[in-house]
């Protein structure tokens, strides 16, 4: 796959409510990586790369890394299911939705920045997690980048 002009790697995305990165390789090529679904990991999917580029579709939305990072926390609390430090910040995030919602309420402004920031941690320590393991799409840095 070839990098065209004008495309700045890396880039993120919303792809059908997915989360998809598109980053650089070693050759000069892009490399597209779709979280999954099943595990939260990273899984290439080259073959989107113009329909993302290109915006062929309907649904496909760009996004800053920290709106990323933000996406690609809810995406995984929303579809996996887990024990451990990682899923604990899960349910507290979810008990803090809850509460609001119980309360028939907005958010206030302190308790989205409670979610945002342990968003942020989940995504380091999940991303560290799926590095250890092997995983070639994993970037904790992404959170850290300001």
């Amino acid at each position: 796959m070839v990098q065209m002009p004008g495309l700045v790697l890396p880039s993120y995305y919303l792809y059908y409510q997915s989360p998809v990165k598109i980053v650089t390789t070693p050759d000069g090529g892009a490399r597209v990586w779709r979280v999954s679904i099943d595990t939260g990991g990273w899984h290439e999917k080259n073959d989107i790369f113009s329909e993302i580029v290109f915006a062929v579709g309907g649904d496909i939305f760009r996004r800053t890394p920290e709106e990323f990072v933000q996406e690609v926390e809810r995406f995984r609390a929303h579809y996996l299911e887990g024990n451990g430090p990682i899923f604990a910040l899960y349910e507290t995030i979810q008990a803090v939705r809850d509460v609001a919602k119980a309360e028939d309420r907005h958010l206030t402004s302190k308790e989205r920045a409670l979610i945002h920031g342990i968003r942020q941690r989940t995504f380091v320590m999940f991303e560290e997690q799926l590095r250890a393991a092997g995983d070639p799409g994993a970037d904790p840095d992404i959170a850290r980048a300001k």
